[in-house]
């Protein structure tokens, strides 16, 4: 299975030519990152705020019987049930060979978390304010043990919003974390760190 950050939380997930895209962002909602123009089989968003939901962004082609299954694990988009920002989804994505999670703009682990352990991937937010915080994450992390985490929604020099934090917190709390110098990973690799930063798309 392929991974690519476009950029904000918005990922193409691909395997053997079908693909989905997660969390297509509205032009102009994430500041320093280019617009979503985007072509895949099936598009799904974790939440309906704009820099989450742009369907319109991406244009859908018909290819086939699809060779991933989604399932989705409802939670909320804070530490108080919804009554903040409101709900968010978990999408677990499986195909042939591997098994990833998006967490969406998570506010808090749901009861059902032992769905989401032992995954290839889990791409999660780090950049605090709107969600959960590097800490914190890292700490959901290290409980799930996926093989690799790869953190979202945050902000750096060149892009994001400035409420945000950026990922330091969050790799600072494990081993020799990787930074490739590229949008896209392949479940299959290996690294000698579970948290692996990648570079986006749009950026």
């Amino acid at each position: 299975m392929r991974i690519t950050w476009i950029g904000h939380s918005c990922f193409r997930i691909e395997e053997d030519g079908y693909s989905i895209i997660i969390d297509p962002y509205e032009d102009g909602s994430v500041p320093g990152l280019s617009e979503v123009r985007e072509t895949a089989d099936d598009v799904i968003c974790t939440h309906e705020h704009g820099d989450h939901n742009f369907r319109a962004g991406v244009k859908i082609k018909a290819s086939g019987k699809t060779p991933l299954s989604v399932e989705t694990i409802e939670t909320f988009h804070d530490d108080a049930t919804g009554t903040k920002r409101g709900k968010n989804r978990i999408y677990i994505i499986t195909g042939k060979n591997a098994k990833i999670a998006h967490m969406g703009d998570l506010g808090c682990l749901p009861p059902e978390s032992g769905k989401l352990k032992d995954l290839d991937a889990i791409l999660i937010p780090v950049g605090g304010f709107y969600t959960i915080d590097g800490k914190t994450a890292a700490s959901i992390i290290k409980e799930l043990q996926p093989r690799m985490a790869i953190p979202m929604h945050f902000k750096v020099d060149c892009f994001g919003f400035d409420v945000l934090s950026s990922e330091k917190d969050f790799i600072s709390c494990f081993r020799n974390a990787i930074h490739l110098d590229r949008s896209t990973i392949d479940t299959d690799e290996s690294f000698d760190s579970t948290a692996v930063v990648l570079k986006p798309a749009n950026a």
